[in-house]
């Protein structure tokens, strides 16, 4: 199998889009988690019995949405950059700089096409999360409800395509494609 060089251009953009998509998960993950907001108020409230004094059920969730309203601040300012990171990522084609993910070529493999099947989802899915999360900051409150709905369940693909994305890779490092990860990260195309 031919070993690809990868342009600068595509570098930038793929490690770009892979630590916005890293962030983006770790502040999923902290709302889900350590700063959920019945941890929070549970904080708080502990802290509020210690110096005699209380707060309603209401006004301790009140308070720590406002506690762990910068980190989902970033979150949102991630998911802009991710819009125009794909805008580029989607652009770029059309100047050559990029290929687009072709499933239907004849001579692929048919662990070529499961590749690129992969990746076309892929989009599929981000562009889903990137248009309701624009919704959910920037479109009428009515479509609020029922795109939250949807854009939650992005954790799942995410999760999942990160996961192949990252096994693809390791196979493909210590098997046919060896060098893969330094030309991902330096460019520099494999002397065989």
């Amino acid at each position: 199998m031919e070993n690809t060089k990868y342009s600068k251009v595509y570098r930038i953009i793929h490690w770009s889009i892979a630590v916005s998509f890293m962030l983006l998960l770790i502040t999923i993950f902290l709302r889900l988690t350590w700063m959920n907001k019945y941890n929070v108020a549970a904080i708080i409230q502990d802290y509020l019995i210690g110096t005699g004094q209380s707060l309603s059920e209401d006004q301790l969730i009140t308070l720590a949405k406002k506690i762990r309203q910068p980190m989902w601040d970033w979150h949102i300012y991630i998911g802009y950059l991710l819009v125009g990171l794909f805008s580029i990522r989607f652009i770029l084609p059309a100047f050559g700089t990029m290929k687009f993910q072709n499933p239907f070529g004849k001579n692929l493999s048919t662990k070529m096409k499961f590749q690129k099947w992969t990746y076309i989802l892929f989009y599929v899915c981000v562009i889903i999360s990137l248009i309701t999360g624009l919704i959910i900051e920037l479109g009428p409150k009515d479509y609020k409800k029922p795109m939250e709905e949807i854009h939650v369940l992005g954790i799942y693909y995410l999760i999942a395509f990160i996961t192949i994305h990252l096994a693809g890779v390791l196979i493909a490092e210590f098997t046919e494609q060896k060098g893969i990860i330094s030309r991902i990260v330096s460019g520099a195309k494999n002397k065989d």
